[in-house]
């Protein structure tokens, strides 16, 4: 356990290996730091294994596990766990599990079964509510997530940081410019919370969304702190929506200052310039890649076939049914 809290996952896995009779308590632990250290597929692994052996979980492996299948998008794994255990009753349902299955439903886009479960959970904390606003953020219901927070207003509970992050990206995602200004503006005047890098970077997302990419340009220039990259980011893919390309020169330069190796930057300004036909930019784009020694990160998908997570990479022949698996795709 302190180990894997230290972010030594190869040591504690170590000690978990060598251990001679493993209880609840050491599987936890193990599946726990795979899963707060950004090792999902490592913690149901785990998770499968301990299953597999006959050790009953607690409510803190679900947890774990549940945190692991919404990094995942894992659906199929983490409904079975809320129904096995807790529809089924094997683990009663306290606050913790509950905003554990929100928040994995959140994540895997089934928002209406993340609702229901909050619908009837008996009692309610802060990380209910904002795990309710954050997946309505996520899944494209703006409205819906500013009834969230109307609730817990009127419940009494007070906002905090991340409230106001998922509550930004809501009125982005929904292009509620006026209300997310309004949220933006009251949340040191009303709640006595100072605006963040995350928050800025989320009305910059908002702004450019909507067009308004020189006033998003002009929140970012006049921040009270160093612009992270999230905000540079959220600016350059803007530029790619709208078409601007000298500002999304600007966002580029900006955001390999602070990180020269994410490719991710070099390709969205490549395609900036491309929809704008500007070629010759497009090149020394790419060139100024090749000169850095910096790679295109191909795309991949992972799926869950009977407890075993598959990576496929594009185009990828490497796995063994590949024949078969592109000619079902070919009859699609």
């Amino acid at each position: 356990n302190g180990y894997a809290k230290c972010g030594d996952l190869e040591s504690a896995r170590r000690f978990f290996d060598q251990t001679p009779q493993k209880n609840v308590v050491s599987w936890n632990a193990m599946i726990a730091g795979y899963s707060q250290n950004n090792k999902p597929k490592e913690s149901l692994k785990l998770f499968h294994e301990m299953i597999g052996g006959g050790v009953v979980p607690v409510e803190q492996t679900l947890v774990s596990a549940l945190s692991a299948c919404g990094q995942l998008t894992c659906l199929n794994l983490g409904h079975w766990i809320h129904q096995h255990f807790v529809v089924e009753q094997r683990i009663p349902l306290s606050v913790t599990l509950a905003n554990a299955i929100i928040d994995m439903y959140a994540k895997c886009g089934s928002i209406d079964a993340a609702a229901e479960v909050f619908s009837t959970m008996p009692a309610r904390n802060l990380i209910s509510l904002n795990s309710m606003i954050a997946g309505y953020a996520a899944n494209g219901r703006a409205g819906q997530a500013i009834n969230v927070f109307d609730q817990m207003i009127n419940m009494g509970f007070k906002p905090d940081n991340i409230t106001f992050v998922s509550l930004l990206t809501a009125c982005s995602h929904g292009g509620l410019i006026s209300e997310g200004r309004e949220y933006f503006d009251n949340m040191e005047r009303n709640y006595g919370i100072k605006p963040q890098r995350g928050h800025y970077a989320c009305m910059v997302d908002l702004l450019g969304r909507t067009g308004l990419l020189e006033e998003a340009y002009e929140l970012i220039t006049n921040m009270p702190m160093q612009p992270c990259e999230a905000a540079w980011g959220a600016l350059l893919n803007a530029c790619r929506m709208h078409g601007n390309v000298e500002l999304a020169r600007l966002s580029a330069q900006n955001l390999l200052s602070l990180d020269p190796e994410d490719s991710g930057i070099y390709v969205l300004l490549a395609n900036t310039c491309a929809n704008d036909r500007k070629w010759t930019d497009v090149r020394r784009v790419r060139s100024l890649m090749r000169d850095k020694g910096v790679k295109k990160i191909p795309g991949h998908s992972l799926i869950e076939m009977d407890g075993e997570f598959v990576e496929f990479l594009v185009a990828d022949e490497s796995h063994p049914q590949s024949e078969e698996i592109y000619k079902v795709l070919d009859e699609m």
